[in-house]
């Protein structure tokens, strides 16, 4: 799909917000949209808007959503013998039914190498992450001597902080016995994914994970091992990449992060948010699908977005019976 018309085309598939007839949703998120069908259960909805900076952007991504929900549910099937996931089904490729999990308010993410914001962090002299130290002589890309935790608060609005281990446990934001639980777990799925990835090729450099409580019992949340949730380089060329100081080849939204610092809008978002250019938009979606054929295997065969709210009504309506 290479042609102004393809684009064109393929740029009309956009589901931006979830409309089905007679409902509207219980929440929205940045990309999630999630209809409560009982006191047990939920439809989350996975939309075609992209957020990066913590800023949803106007103009979404083809078919994003539909890469991102099934890779999620392909990513929560290689590690459901590690931990319990809120998956129930998947009845489209929009669509998931989940447990209605309590979410804790702190964000898990796992980096095993210095990229991204820990390299920007390391570059203007800091040796220190959310309590995590850092240890000199790395350069950028380089992975850890051993994988690091490093959490972020939930924020309803604004920015997402860092936060340490620590001030998440004097806060009372996570029981001490649930936070090792979590660091635990945490640990165990970036390990799983790491291997998964290198056997298709690819290095997971960084991921996040959502917690939530269902019946006070600690489960895996939101999504696992996606572009929107993880950072992907590619394993060919990674040490000769390294040793010369090139950037890396990568799978991930930093595509995306890139784009906006070069151009210079990643300093005004909180001020303007800039239109995204349909070639960005494209390339993205390139991103996401290659990303999701490398991990899965399967080739990407959309389903047309033009009947989705009626579609969703009607699978609202049959579910919630």
């Amino acid at each position: 799909m290479n042609s102004k018309a393809d684009h064109t085309q393929l740029l009309a598939h956009c589901i931006t917000e979830t409309m089905p007839p007679g409902r509207s949703a219980d929440y929205r998120g940045k990309v999630r949209d999630i209809y409560y069908l009982d006191e047990g259960r939920m439809a989350i909805v996975a939309t075609d808007r992209i957020s990066a900076f913590d800023h949803i952007f106007n103009e979404p991504i083809p078919f994003k959503g539909q890469l991102l929900n099934q890779l999620a549910w392909h990513g929560f099937r290689n590690v459901e013998d590690l931990c319990t996931h809120h998956v129930i089904d998947v009845p489209h490729p929009n669509i998931t039914i989940a447990r209605k999990c309590r979410p804790l308010p702190v964000e898990v993410v796992i980096r095993g190498y210095l990229t991204g914001h820990a390299w920007r962090v390391y570059k203007e002299g800091g040796r220190e992450l959310c309590g995590q130290q850092m240890p000199d002589g790395l350069r950028q890309h380089e992975a850890f001597p051993e994988p690091i935790l490093t959490p972020t608060t939930k924020a309803k609005e604004g920015h997402d902080e860092d936060i340490s281990e620590a001030a998440i446990l004097s806060g009372g934001l996570v029981a001490e016995p649930v936070w090792t639980e979590i660091r635990e777990t945490a640990l165990k799925l970036y390990r799983r994914g790491w291997e998964v990835a290198q056997k298709k090729g690819l290095i997971l450099v960084d991921t996040k994970y959502e917690f939530g409580l269902f019946r006070d019992k600690l489960v895996l949340i939101d999504e696992v091992h996606t572009a929107d949730s993880s950072r992907y380089f590619y394993a060919d060329g990674y040490e000769e990449r390294l040793e010369r100081g090139e950037p890396q080849k990568q799978l991930s939204k930093e595509f995306l992060r890139e784009w906006l610092i070069e151009s210079g809008h990643h300093a005004t978002l909180d001020q303007k948010l800039p239109v995204l250019p349909d070639d960005v938009r494209i390339s993205i979606y390139e991103r996401y699908r290659e990303l999701y054929e490398m991990l899965t295997g399967e080739t990407f065969r959309p389903v047309p977005t033009a009947d989705f709210n009626r579609d969703l009504a009607v699978l609202l309506d049959k579910l919630s019976k």
